[in-house]
This record gives C-alpha cells, structure tokens and sequence, in this order.
C-alpha cells in the first residue's frame, strides 16, 4: 500500500465558483435537497455569502489537499 498525500493551493475567481462547486458538484447536494427539496440555490448562495465574508468578494484562494491511497493485490 502506496499513500501519498498532495497540498495544494486552490484559486477561484470569485466566491460563487466554490460555492457551486461544493454545493452543487459534490454528494453534498443530494443532502441538501433531502433537507427541503427547491434549497439548492438559496443553499448555495448561503454558501457564497460565508465564503465572501471570510475571503472577501474578489478572486479567493484556501488551501486543498488530497489523499492518493494505492493498493496491489
């Protein structure tokens, strides 16, 4: 087993683009729409506010990071 962990610095133009990304790109959406079904988009734009207020409006950058796990058998 072969593990290998990337950090990286993760850029966007503004905050909307991680916003969508998370909210609507990942598994997170299915939970958000299970909560109350028609709250993706006020969701997401809760999700853009928070980024904004930490990161500001403008281009945003946070630190990502990854886990690469590779087994043989």
């Amino acid at each position: 087993v072969a593990i290998d962990t990337r950090a990286e610095q993760s850029r966007a133009s503004s905050p909307r683009v991680p916003a969508v990304a998370y909210c609507q790109g990942t598994l997170l959406r299915n939970e958000i729409e299970a909560r109350e079904a028609g709250s993706l988009a006020s969701a997401t734009d809760y999700a853009e506010a928070a980024i904004a207020e930490t990161h500001g409006r403008g281009a945003v950058a946070a630190k990502i990071q990854a886990h690469f796990i590779v087994a043989v058998v």
